[in-house]
This record gives structure tokens, sequence and C-alpha cells, in this order.
């Protein structure tokens, strides 16, 4: 033995005479109450114009985010599928006498940063910086939502690029999956039956004059919202408001959005199984759900532990038997699209072709063990916790402070209601659990599609008799 090995030899046996074996297993320690959230204030204001303003200060960090949220979105009315984003993405390519890259060019200026999209419900414009430029920065907000260029240079380029974009999503098992998912869960007429960003030929038909005529419709202060949240006081963020929104004018002829209630609920079928064909695929991209529910359901908090305990959660069970006991997969869950509009349940991963069938025998074996069998009481535990301890990381930034303000907005919700919410989620009971889990989750009436290899997927999905099976083209 080298001197080395011996001395290695040595300060192992001193370590073993020094730590008895009982102080060699460990465990984490229990966990605490969660504490309190608070929750920060939020200052209202209002123009002339009928644009509101909502502040809530935090001066710890010389930084202010803003986000002008203004209603409609893909779901106004007489749009064309793809018209909302399509605009919304626009609106940065030139704006206030600035070109594309002169209007970057001044954001970077200011050390801020820029950036607009567009949802089903509404269209947000965003900007943050630090406080000393803030105002400046707001400024080129204003330029963006008040004076977009809508160059038609511009409009053909990004016309290209789309319509690349949707040639290239073909090719992407996962795009497809979730697009057909779509248009079988929910019906013709239904909003989300469409894509956001449309197809085709709803792109080949968007034009500079139809791009401006509907930002023009759609860009009413009397429908929008101003949130800056960080270093700012009430009187400065009312200060820059009127600089740069206060001459917003009203629109000639503006758009409406259908209430949500309008919408009718989709049909829940039979289950049955969607096939699209990827031959050669060495994965299979697997989509189950349904539509989703209400986010003003009074089960709501019930329906959140729920679906934390099955997939919304690394340590979920889905996740965890589809990827750390099976191997079968690099990730797997599932999750409630919270909207106006209610937005489906959706349960997904990505498979080994091998055992695609395997995976669909694990995901419905889940469903109806949280329907049949009580949830023990350490899982139930994690699952409480997960929603509530991680919601009080969800306050530290301006950012996440103005994303949060502007979620609670789309729903109507005062921001004081996520307290009650939270609460709520942590007296959360086993019985609750399952009987959420019996009334919004039916095995019996799932939509499933998998898209991979038909030649060597079908007959392994065939014998788990979930439905019929059908193919589909995309």
């Amino acid at each position: 033995m080298t001197r080395t090995q011996t001395s290695h030899a040595a300060v192992v046996a001193l370590l073993a005479v020094a730590v008895p074996m009982s102080a060699q297993v460990t465990s984490p320690p229990p966990l605490g109450a969660a504490p309190a959230l608070t929750l920060p204030a939020v200052d209202t204001a209002r123009l002339d114009n009928g644009l509101t303003i909502l502040v809530s200060r935090n001066a710890e960090v010389p930084l202010v985010s803003g986000r002008l949220i203004i209603d409609g979105g893909a779901r106004t009315a007489g749009a064309a599928p793809g018209l909302a984003t399509f605009t919304a993405s626009m609106l940065d390519e030139g704006a206030g006498g600035k070109d594309a890259l002169g209007l970057a060019e001044a954001v970077d200026f200011l050390g801020a940063t820029l950036r607009t999209s567009a949802s089903w419900e509404e269209f947000s414009l965003s900007v943050s910086g630090p406080k000393r430029t803030f105002g400046e920065a707001l400024g080129l907000l204003a330029d963006v939502a008040l004076r977009p260029a809508f160059a038609e240079a511009d409009i053909a380029r990004e016309r290209d690029a789309r319509q690349a974009q949707l040639v290239a999503a073909k090719d992407s098992p996962g795009q497809v999956a979730s697009r057909v998912f779509a248009r079988n869960v929910f019906p013709a007429g239904h909003p989300m039956h469409e894509n956001l960003s449309g197809d085709s030929a709803t792109t080949a038909a968007l034009t500079a004059e139809s791009v401006r005529a509907f930002w023009a419709s759609v860009a009413d202060p009397a429908k929008a919202v101003l949130i800056l949240t960080g270093d700012v006081t009430a009187a400065e963020a009312r200060r820059w408001a009127a600089a740069h929104f206060g001459d917003w004018p009203a629109p000639e002829t503006a758009a409406t959005k259908p209430a949500a209630s309008t919408v009718a609920s989709p049909p829940r079928p039979q289950t049955r199984v969607i096939l699209v064909d990827k031959p050669g695929a060495p994965q299979s991209v697997v989509f189950i759900g349904a539509p989703g529910v209400d986010r003003e359901s009074p089960d709501y908090a019930a329906i959140s532990v729920m679906n934390t305990i099955l997939g919304g959660s690394f340590s979920s069970r889905l996740n965890d038997i589809l990827r750390e006991q099976r191997g079968y997969s690099y990730g797997a869950s599932s999750s409630y699209q919270w909207s106006p509009v209610p937005g489906p349940f959706v349960a997904a991963s990505q498979v080994r072709t091998n055992v695609t069938d395997s995976s669909l025998a694990v995901f419905f074996r889940e469903f109806e063990r949280i329907r049949t069998e009580p949830v023990p009481a350490d899982e139930l535990e994690r699952a409480r916790n997960y929603n509530v301890l991680g919601a009080l990381g969800d306050y530290e930034t301006a950012a996440q402070v103005n994303g949060a303000i502007a979620s609670a907005l789309q729903f109507g919700h005062p921001l004081s209601r996520t307290a009650d919410e939270l609460a709520a989620m942590g007296r959360v009971t086993a019985a609750e659990v399952q009987a959420a889990a019996q009334q919004y989750l039916d095995p019996t009436r799932l939509t499933v599609v998998v898209v991979g290899d038909i030649a060597t997927i079908r007959r392994g999905i065939e014998g788990l008799r979930l439905g019929p099976i059908e193919v589909q083209e995309f």
C-alpha cells in the first residue's frame, strides 16, 4: 500500500470512529407554518380620457416596471385568426418616427426593455428600466401604443416570417399535438378552436391597411389600464401618464369584445383517441384533456391542490412515475388554463415510442386513482405548501408585482383576493381533493391526442381500449 493509500484509509477510519452511524442518517427538518403573505398596496387614478392608472410602490431598488393593458386581444369581435397577435408583434417594429432599429437603440440607451404581445383577452405592452430614465422609457412605450408605423415593408417582412413559422410548426410534434388538441376539444365557433397565430390563409390576407384599421379600433384609453410598480409614487405615475398618454383620443369606431359569459360551454364527448402520424419518430407527444373550469368556481382552491398532486409540480404523481420511476419521459405535467373564457385541462408528456401505450396506461390509472383513493396526509401537505409557500416568492420584484396585478385585473379581482385564495388552499382537505377530481376530471370524457409513429404505436394503444381511434392530418 502506498503512503497516499495509507493516509486515505486512516482518514476513513477516523471518520468512522468520530461520526457515529446514527449521526450519519439525516432527515429534513419539519416545515414550519407558512408566513403570512403581505400584499402590496395599490393606488388607483384615472385620466380624463378614461385611462386607469394602478400604482404599487416599492422603493428598495431604483427600478420601475410598467405595463399597458388594453382589453380586447384575439377575442375582439371581427378579428381574423392571427390578426391580434400579428398586430401586437408589429407595434415595436417602428414607432414615433423611429424604425425598428432606431427604436431598439433608444430602448437600449435608456437601459430599458420593451415588449409587446397579445393573448385571447388583451394586448400587453410592457417597459421596465431604471428610475432615472423611466420617464423617457415610458415615452417610448407611448410611441409604440399611440404612434406605431405599420410600414408596408415591415408588414411584408413579418408576414413572410410568420408564414415560415407556420410551415415549421408542422415539423414540431409538440406544436402539432397542441393545435390538433385545441381544434378537437373546442368546437368551431369557440375562440380557442382557432390558433392564436392563425393559419397560412389568414396570414396571407394581412396588410398594412388591415393592421392599421384594427389597431385604430382597439387602442382605446377607456379600455386600457397602465400599471406602474417599483420605485414610483402615485404622483409620479400620474404625471408620467398625463405627459405621455393624456392626449390619447378615443377611437372613431371602437371595437368590442364579447362578454365571456356569451361563449357557450364546449361539449364533453366520450373519450376518444386521435392519432397524428409522424413516421419514424423516436418519441410520441401525448396530450390528454377536456374543456376546463371557470376561474370563479367555488372549488378553485381544491382543484388547484388536486392538480398540484396529479401533475402540477415536479414531485407530482405523473412526473414522478413517468420520469423518476420508469424513465419513460423527461417530464410529465398537468394544468388548468385559467382565463375569463375557460381554457382546457391538459395532461401532457413526450415519451419514448416503445412505451407510448404504457405511458397512456399510467395517465389513466392516475386519473382514476386520484378520484377513488384519499390522498395521503404527507402528499396533501406537500401540495398545499407548494401552492402557498411558492406564492410568497411571486411578489419580490417590481415585474412580479406588476404581473400579479395584471393577472388579477384580467378576472376583475382585487389583488387582496390572492391572500384569501391561498388561505383556502392551505385548508383544503383530502376529501375535497377527491371530490374535485370526481367532479372535474372524468376519465370517460377526455380527448387523447398522440403524435407519433402510428405503425409502431397503434396496436398497443388499441389494446388499452380507451375509446374509438381515429387518424387526423395536420
